[in-house]
């Protein structure tokens, strides 16, 4: 089994089977803190005009997920799989 880190999973590009579509590169995750494994991997939406307008960010559940090579993700989404996936980004709490 090989294993991989949240940095090595950063720099693999994530491509949609269903469509060929280059979907971007996770730049976060979603984790469940009592099972100890990713849910997700988060796609940060991409910025307009000087920042502004900018996208939702696309959340691919962890059972999308095909494989995992040594230079892209692959995961099958179909449009409506997409359309259920982006989510606006959420305000977090920051810790002091």
């Amino acid at each position: 089994m090989k294993r991989f880190s949240t940095v090595d999973l950063r720099q693999l590009e994530i491509i949609n089977l269903c469509d060929g579509a280059r979907l971007g590169y996770a730049c976060d995750f979603e984790f469940d803190c009592e099972d100890a494994r990713i849910l997700a991997l988060v796609i940060t939406g991409s910025c307009g005009f000087f920042g502004f307008g900018r996208e939702d960010d696309l959340i691919i559940p962890w059972n999308k997920i095909e494989c995992i090579g040594e230079d892209t993700i692959l995961v099958k989404l179909t449009s409506q799989d997409i359309s259920c996936c982006t989510c606006s980004r959420r305000k977090t709490k920051k810790f002091r």
